[in-house]
Order: structure tokens, then sequence, then C-alpha cells
């Protein structure tokens, strides 16, 4: 078992408050948007290690690439190849994300294929397909949690469109009301993402100030368009449910589901993959027919998961995918040591109080790494996540 160090990204939408609160250490001023736990190229978690020479410190890839079978089991290579197939993040959000989708499997494997025989470099800027795997993810929230996620049924987008009064959107009201489901999405999606943009920014900004006035369930697309004034994206997240998340609620994005967050601190899991689509609330590149082959245009209802609790004292977020599981954990000082032993690669977080594993001991927003089939028992008064590869 290790303790995990960990990169916290500075991208411009994060809190400069949250992390450093849950981790009792103040804020330098600058954005703090996630801290990323794993194994991923990017920015790997670092272990030590007792070596013949002494102490090492190195990159948990280092550790996973140097014996495969003995850290993640010889059952998660056979899945997954010699890597950590998830990764585990604190996201705070403190403006909105970008909006986005991410595609399935067989999607980013063709897609990835092609632009590497197209010759498009990975680092380029038009590049959608970074790697050749998909991008599930589910976001537990920690705090109350605001976001966007899946459309929601066309006439009710048409009715908070239509509300605002603004005339240049009474085309997108028209074809809300006036197409099938799908067609309807479709059609409106491709039209706020290829209009002129000088027109568009012009409709944005009545929008907004029109939503700033009347407030109440257009008070999120006010805020929206306050950090990303004249972005056609602010009018295509008028077509999503608009959700708030309650701590310990959560929300799993599958393929295909436009999404975004809004503000709040969550505790993130998802495969270990790039590949983003993005349909706006952005300066980044667009793909706009790729993204289009991507989306699933169809009304969802948000659905919210809890944990559902097992006997053990684990209470698991269910999800439809095989390279992560998240459970949560609450001790109580004084109970019996709760056994943790699994066949697979865990990640271990504490997000409240303090927690012993193993000879560690973790306080808020402290991680530890345990390698498949390692012994492990957590006790004391807290909270503990633990993240690791689906049965």
């Amino acid at each position: 078992m290790d303790r995990l160090s960990n990169t916290v990204r500075p991208y411009a939408w994060g809190s400069p408050t949250a992390i450093p609160a849950l981790l009792g250490i103040a804020p330098t001023g600058e954005p703090q948007a996630e801290m990323w736990m794993g194994a991923h190229p990017g920015a790997p978690s670092r272990i030590t290690r007792t070596t013949a020479s002494g102490e090492t410190e190195l990159a948990l890839t280092e550790a996973i690439e140097a014996d495969p079978e003995g850290e993640l089991g010889a059952a998660t290579v056979a899945r997954f190849g010699p890597r950590l197939p998830f990764l585990l993040k604190l996201l705070a959000a403190g403006a909105p994300l970008s909006l986005q989708v991410h595609p399935n499997l067989d999607q980013a494997r063709e897609g990835y294929a092609d632009e590497e025989a197209r010759g498009v470099p990975v680092d380029a800027p038009h590049r959608t397909y970074k790697d050749a795997n998909h991008k599930p993810e589910l976001i537990c929230a920690l705090t109350p949690f605001d976001g966007l996620c899946g459309f929601r049924r066309p006439t009710e987008a048409a009715d908070a469109m239509e509300a605002l009064g603004v005339d240049s959107l009474k085309p997108y009201v028209d074809l809300l009301r006036a197409h099938p489901e799908e067609a309807a999405l479709r059609e409106v999606l491709t039209a706020i993402l290829t209009a002129d943009p000088a027109e568009m920014a012009d409709t944005v900004a009545e929008a907004a100030a029109a939503a700033e006035r009347l407030g109440g369930a257009h008070a999120p697309y006010a805020r929206i368009a306050h950090n990303y004034p004249g972005d056609p994206g602010v009018l295509a997240a008028m077509l999503l449910n608009y959700v708030q998340l309650q701590p310990g609620e959560a929300l799993f994005l599958g393929a295909g589901v436009p999404h975004a967050y809004l503000d709040g601190l969550g505790v993130e899991i998802m495969a270990n993959s790039d590949n983003v689509l993005r349909c706006g609330l952005t300066p980044k590149h667009i793909d706009v027919p790729e993204l289009l082959r991507i989306v699933r245009f169809e009304a969802t209802e948000p659905g919210v998961l809890r944990p559902e609790a097992a006997p053990s004292g684990e209470e698991r977020y269910e999800t439809p995918v095989d390279e992560f599981t998240l459970s949560r954990y609450t001790l109580a000082s004084g109970a019996a040591p709760t056994g943790l032993t699994a066949p697979t690669p865990q990640i271990l977080l504490c997000t409240a109080g303090s927690v012993t594993v193993g000879e560690l001991v973790l306080g808020p927003g402290e991680s530890a790494y345990v390698p498949a089939g390692e012994t492990v028992e957590a006790a004391g008064a807290g909270t503990l996540f633990r993240a690791t590869v689906a049965a």
C-alpha cells in the first residue's frame, strides 16, 4: 500500500478555495480545479517504494509498468491491458465547465484509427480522439453540486426559450415544437453550432439579459452566459436538464449524453481516457460533424444515483461499466475494522474525519493506492471512498 502524492490541475473554471478547504491548507489565489489520483500519463500520482538502494519516489505509472500483474492482478490485465483502467479525481467547479459528450468504445476506436491514418498530430488543437478508449464517468457530490445532464423534452426547451422574449430565438422555438423529438433536438443543436458567430453573439447577449431579468429557472443560464459571453453553448445548455445534487448523490454520464458541471465539489471517477467532444462553453475546437455523429438525440430524465447499502458497510454507486466502481464507507470510532481486500487494484480517498488504512492515516483529501490482492482494513471515524475495477 502506498500513500499517493497527487497533482492539482489549475484549470480556469476551478474553485480557488474548495480543494484547499478540504485539504486544510491555505488557498493560493489561483483556481484549483481537479486533483488527479491514479496512473494517467498526463499527471500520474507519485508513490515512494523501498528498493535495494533505499526509498525511491516514482510515478504510479512506472510501478505498474514494472510489474503489471503484481500491481493490477492477472484478471485486470487480461481485461484492460497493463494499465490502471480508471482515474479518480476531486473536482471543484467554481464556474461552468465546457459542454461536452463522450464517444462509446466503438466510436472511439474508429475515430482514433481515422485520425491516426490521416496523420493528425495527437497534440493538435483540432484533434478529437486522443486515444482509442471510451470515457464513461460518474460524479458524486461532496457539497451541493449543480450540473446539466442529457436533453430535456423539446417542448420544455421551447418554453424556456420562448419565455425570454428574444425574436431571434423564435426559429429554434418553432423547430423544437414542429418536429419529432430526435429531429427537433438535432436540427436545433446543429443550427446553434453552425450559425453566424456575430449574429449568435448578439442573440446570446439578448438571451442572457432576459434570463437575468427573469431569474428563477432561468438563473443558471444567466450565470453560464456571465462566464461565456456570446458563446453559442449558452443556448445549447438550454436544451439540457438542469440538475442539483445533494451531498452523497451522484450522476452517471454514459456515451453520447451531453453534460456540463456548473458549480460544486465532488468525487469523480472515469475510464482512463481523454476523449472529449465539446458542444460549447469553450474557446477550444468544436468538431460539429463528429459531434453530431456521437450525440444521442433523445430526451432523458437525469437519473440521480444514491448508493446501495451492503451488509459489509459498503455503499456502492451502481454503474453499467467494467472499468470502475465507486463505493463509500462511513466509519465510526470504536467499530471493528472494515475489510477492503480485493483481487483488483484500489484507490482509497478520505473525504472527512480521519481514517486508518493499513499503516497509513488519511485525513480529508488524502489517498492511498492498494495493489491487487493486498490485505487492507479501514478503521477510524470518517468517510472513505473506494475506487476499483468492477468485479
